[in-house]
């Protein structure tokens, strides 16, 4: 059983994840998706992984660039890196990634399934068709660079997979899920959307089963040399086609080119109602509830997001450049990563995981209790605009330890010494 769950439109973004944010990726990411597989179990995180929007979100929260493609390489490598070692304590294990370690994902599930005992050769199949289909099946100007299989123990499984069309800058991620429809080629997908490209070939389409038939057909009966043939005359007689019938609706995520986190980005409610909570719990109350030193308001507004994450549903994560506010961006965009409060949401959430894994949910629940109260509160909290929150945590970014791909931010003179300078 296997369905097409979604997909996102992405700018297509070049680079790499500078080593000190893709280790506070790792830990972060993994601590997350146990929290989620405690709370609510592992069938659960892959319907989270196969949401285009909660996914995007899940990126930004951890500190990367809220909107770009970079999002997909950079979560599946966390996760990779991070749920490895913890696979035989939660029955989880991510296969593949970009370019080379894609192409290896069919050798890692068949050696898993010799592990664990699910049937590898059959989910080697599976990620070698959910490949073929979005890259041949489906013909929409997207060539696949990255494919990522996240397999349980009983053989549940989500594919995460992107292209990219370096023409038009973009790149479209493909989210896949083991439950749905029954067939890989007939009407796998709920649907397939995104901007215009061009002319599309879906021959998974439930009105394409007379061509797929007569391909069939064609094949067995004159053979490929008389298929060549047959095309070039067709070639020469071509009539441009009529344009395709629209396509049914699907979650579809469709991120903006520009950089900086906007007004228009963010779900402003939502936002005053994660400040509110958090400025109602911290610092004394919940640092005190929680037993972590030095935790204050500023960590506990990450806090709220991550919590978010993961108490949210879906219909929370439609505007997922609200995430960035949490850990910033490594670009400086919306503002630089604050490390310090990075790892102290950290160290809090890791200590309220190992708490519950002894039988202790007191800390877990407490922060399911500030995701409930950011709810609670957003119907009527009011709070800074985004541009006067961003304007601020620039201003305190030296103090938050603040940094980016450029760099540790600085200290802002203060007026009397610039002036003072500006006379020399």
């Amino acid at each position: 059983m296997t369905r097409r769950s979604g997909s996102a439109d992405l700018p297509l973004h070049h680079g790499r994840v500078p080593a000190w944010l893709a280790q506070r990726m790792t830990t972060l990411g993994a601590v997350i998706c146990e929290a989620i597989i405690h709370h609510y179990g592992r069938d659960e995180l892959l319907r989270r992984l196969a949401h285009p929007f909660w996914f995007q979100s899940f990126g930004a929260v951890m500190g990367m660039d809220w909107h770009s493609s970079g999002i997909t390489t950079s979560v599946i490598g966390a996760l990779k890196r991070g749920l490895t070692p913890l696979a035989g304590e939660l029955g989880l294990h991510v296969c593949g990634g970009r370019g080379r370690h894609s192409r290896q994902t069919p050798t890692e599930l068949e050696r898993i399934g010799a592990q664990v005992g699910f049937d590898g050769h059959a989910l080697a199949k599976a990620s070698r068709l959910v490949a073929k289909v979005d890259s041949a099946a489906v013909q929409d100007g997207f060539d696949l660079y990255l494919h990522g299989f996240f397999v349980t123990d009983d053989g549940q499984w989500v594919v995460v997979q992107q292209g990219m069309n370096g023409d038009g800058g973009l790149a479209r991620r493909y989210h896949w899920q083991s439950e749905g429809l029954a067939s890989f080629v007939e009407a796998p997908h709920a649907a397939i959307d995104g901007k215009k490209q061009g002319e599309i070939i879906n021959l998974t389409d439930a009105r394409a089963a007379s061509s797929r038939r007569g391909q069939i057909a064609m094949l067995r009966e004159i053979g490929p040399d008389a298929i060549v043939r047959e095309f070039a005359a067709l070639e020469r007689d071509r009539i441009p086609p009529s344009l395709s019938p629209a396509q049914l609706a699907l979650p579809h995520l469709v991120m903006p080119a520009h950089h900086d986190v906007r007004p228009k980005d963010v779900i402003a409610r939502r936002l005053h109602g994660a400040l509110a909570a958090a400025a109602d719990s911290a610092p004394a109350d919940f640092s005190e509830l929680l037993l972590v030193p030095g935790v204050g308001a500023r960590t506990v507004r990450s806090l709220a997001m991550v919590a978010e994450v993961v108490h949210g549903a879906p219909c929370r994560f439609t505007d997922p450049a609200r995430f960035s506010l949490a850990h910033g961006g490594k670009d400086g965009q919306p503002f630089a990563v604050p490390t310090k409060i990075y790892d102290q949401t950290i160290s809090v959430l890791r200590s309220a995981v190992d708490r519950a894994k002894l039988g202790q949910d007191d800390r877990l629940a407490a922060i399911a209790r500030l995701d409930q109260e950011s709810r609670r509160l957003e119907r009527g909290a009011t709070g800074p605009s985004l541009d006067e929150y961003v304007a601020e945590e620039r201003r305190r970014s030296p103090e938050y330890g603040g940094r980016s791909v450029f760099g540790w931010e600085q200290p802002a003179l203060e007026e009397n010494t610039r002036r003072q300078l500006d006379r020399r």
